[in-house]
């Protein structure tokens, strides 16, 4: 089998994971005063996971084979991936932009053009390595082609307070911020839909409580209206009302504005925190990996090993193999896709 072939095969099967129904989440925006907040539920079958320390001045290339994206990175970040390096489904950069990706069935992208082409999980890294605000990712969110049989949507945030929900429909980038945002929350519909829903249940004076998306909207648009003393807290509240049981995997809150990504798992009930001032992010120094499902509570900066190839395989493995869509992938194709970043990444040249 060729490497081409390979990796189309790879990308066909992760299309085919993703769109398994267990992948829902919730993300709210918690953004009381000057301290953005940020909690997000992640909701898949396998649990498997990698903290990723990504360094800045990386040169990077898609995975795609046609008209591949190549960027090289202006910041650091911290991202959690279940399905390999660069295939991120959540992070947050130093500059304290953070974004996270949910299911949306009326996801349609934009057809083939001549911009370089992307994979959708791949979009996030090329986020967060390439802007330090909101704004500027929006500025730049039609540079290159999102392309995935997957549908969905994603929620980006910065330290600045600034929020957007990003949604590709009928082939076009839709973005919702500011006046059109009046609600910092996101699940599984439409954003249209989903403010709708919001609209009903107030009328009612209902709050309710099923594990649907929209229901899921509501409850945690409701529970965000309250101030709290402790937002990381009140965070990890909101996402326990939201979790979907035996699904909801890693459960994450960002304070943007202390630069801290706060995370527990269904494995591991203890709050573990990354503080992202106590990271090194230059080029000139190995990339960094945690196991997500690893033991452990408190402060974790320090508990962060060097990243291997081997432990990229051992993730996708996992992952593959846990999973009825990707069971059907040979060595061949796992292989090629834990080497991908690896055979393509270098530190850039100076100028």
């Amino acid at each position: 089998m060729t490497r081409r072939r390979m990796v189309a095969l790879a990308g066909l099967s992760l299309a085919a994971l993703i769109a398994t129904p267990a992948l829902s989440c919730t993300t709210v925006c918690l953004l009381d005063g000057a301290r953005p907040v940020v909690a997000y539920n992640y909701d898949f079958d396998p649990p498997e996971g990698l903290v990723l320390v990504n360094k800045r001045g990386m040169a990077k290339q898609s995975a795609l084979r046609a008209q591949p994206a190549t960027w090289t990175a202006a910041y650091g970040s911290v991202t959690f991936n279940q399905f390999g390096r660069d295939n991120p489904t959540t992070g947050v950069n130093e500059k304290g932009l953070m974004v996270s990706l949910m299911w949306l069935d009326e996801t349609r992208y934009p057809a083939a053009d001549h911009r370089p082409a992307i994979g959708i999980l791949e979009w996030i890294q090329y986020n967060l390595d390439r802007h330090a605000s909101v704004a500027e990712a929006l500025a730049a969110g039609e540079a290159v082609r999102p392309m995935s049989r997957i549908p969905i949507h994603y929620l980006f945030a910065d330290a600045a307070g600034d929020v957007a929900v990003v949604e590709f429909l009928d082939g076009k980038l839709v973005a919702h911020r500011g006046q059109t945002l009046p609600v910092r929350v996101l699940a599984n519909s439409t954003y249209e839909a989903s403010l709708a829903a919001l609209g009903t249940a107030t009328r009612r004076g209902d709050v309710p409580t099923s594990l649907s998306s929209l229901d899921r909207f509501v409850r945690a648009a409701v529970l965000a209206r309250s101030a709290a003393a402790d937002p990381i807290a009140r965070g990890f509240e909101i996402l326990a009302s939201v979790a979907q049981p035996d699904f909801t995997r890693w459960s994450l809150v960002y304070d943007l504005g202390a630069g801290e990504v706060h995370f527990r798992t269904d494995g591991n009930a203890a709050i573990r925190r990354v503080v992202l001032s106590g990271l090194d992010f230059s080029c000139g120094t190995p990339v960094k990996m945690l196991d997500v499902t690893a033991a452990g509570a408190g402060d974790v900066t320090r508990d962060f090993a060097d990243y291997t190839l081997a432990a990229n395989r051992a993730l996708i493995e996992a992952s593959f193999t846990k999973t009825p869509f990707l069971r059907a992938i040979p060595a061949a194709g796992r292989d090629t896709a834990a080497a991908h970043p690896e055979a393509t990444s270098a530190c850039a040249a100076p100028k």
